[in-house]
């Protein structure tokens, strides 16, 4: 068998990322903040810990296995890449029967509009609100900050 490099270790998608206990996933459904979307339900139980992912695809939604695993794999993937920034706790998603027919790009969407709906992650800027960096060539022309004194003359 061939040597393969070892992914990164932030690329994975450990166990203890996952919620996988019936208990988490019932204080989940029963304490949680919810959020919804046409092709999905939020339930995001704030916590101390770090961030955790747990799906529920039933039969309802598609009654093909492969169906239902694309849903979870799309939904899955957008959560590793965005864990990093989200707030701590348990974050159940339970699939609504539009997700089959969805593309991956709207689930994905569709996922990370209901996260920034609940709080769990920070929304992203608009342009023209934040400064330019302070050594682009923009910053350096609207500075009001000058090395030369200014003078009284007028």
């Amino acid at each position: 068998m061939a040597n393969l490099p070892e992914p990164a270790v932030a690329a994975r998608f450990p166990r203890t990322a996952r919620v996988r206990a019936q208990a988490d996933y019932a204080r989940a459904f029963e304490r949680a903040r919810r959020t919804s979307h046409p092709l999905l339900t939020l339930h995001w139980h704030r916590a101390a810990t770090p961030p955790r992912l747990g799906l529920a695809v039933s039969r309802k939604v598609d009654a093909r296995a492969v169906a239902r695993n694309r849903i979870k794999r799309v939904l899955r993937e957008r959560f590793r890449l965005l864990r990093a920034q989200l707030a701590g706790g348990d974050y159940v998603v339970v699939a609504r029967a539009g997700a089959s027919t969805a593309r991956a790009e709207q689930l994905a969407e569709a996922f990370v509009q209901t996260l920034r709906r609940a709080g769990a992650l920070p929304a992203p800027a608009v342009d023209g609100t934040m400064p330019p960096p302070l050594n682009s060539p923009a910053a350096s022309s609207t500075s009001h900050f000058t090395d030369e004194p200014e003078s009284d003359a007028g």
